[in-house]
């Protein structure tokens, strides 16, 4: 771990050094000096100041960008034609007002409701059905639904004095837990 403190810093400090350094080669030196000899090659191209616009040179910028721009002249482009829809929506709407209501199917629908109401009431239910003696409960399939075994420590406790190993645990334990003072 002390090995990667130290690499970290290392690291940290040519990283640094490396942005000290692209710092000064950024800034225009006019007096050559021994850092930066004018022979070494890496001579940036010398730009031109810039001047500074006047106001009416800003103004008349601005408002050429706010001047509205002339549209382009129309190429060919088909001739908008208007279509009518509403014929059709109104045959549409008459076709939906038509009922096919027919007495005949209601009564076939109302006499089947009937019927099966009827059988209901003949039917017993599921409750009436289930008998508790016809529940088959071999097998200790519902074990786990009955009360849990408690556990005794009294017999835990006289299992282990009766065994060699477990009355070495106990004089052990004894002393462990006796204080001397």
């Amino acid at each position: 771990m002390d090995f990667q403190y130290w690499l970290y810093i290392i690291i940290g400090i040519v990283y640094l050094l490396s942005q000290f350094r692209k710092k000064q080669d950024d800034q225009p030196n006019d007096v050559p000096g021994p850092e930066r000899p004018e022979a070494s090659g890496r001579q940036q191209p010398q730009r031109p100041p810039e001047r500074q616009l006047t106001f009416e040179e800003l103004l008349r910028e601005i408002t050429e960008g706010k001047a509205p721009q002339q549209p382009e002249p129309k190429r060919f482009q088909p001739e908008e034609r208007y279509v009518s829809y509403e014929d059709q929506i109104a045959e549409e709407e008459e076709s939906l007002e038509e009922v096919g209501y027919s007495t005949e199917r209601d009564a076939q629908a109302f006499s089947a409701y009937e019927e099966a109401k009827r059988q209901v009431s003949l039917r017993s239910s599921l409750e009436e059905t289930m008998k508790l003696q016809d529940t088959d409960m071999t097998y200790g399939r519902f074990k786990a639904f009955g009360p849990d075994a408690q556990r005794s420590l009294l017999k835990d406790y006289l299992v282990d004095l009766n065994d060699a190993e477990g009355l070495k645990k106990a004089v052990v334990m004894s002393e462990i837990l006796q204080r001397k003072f």
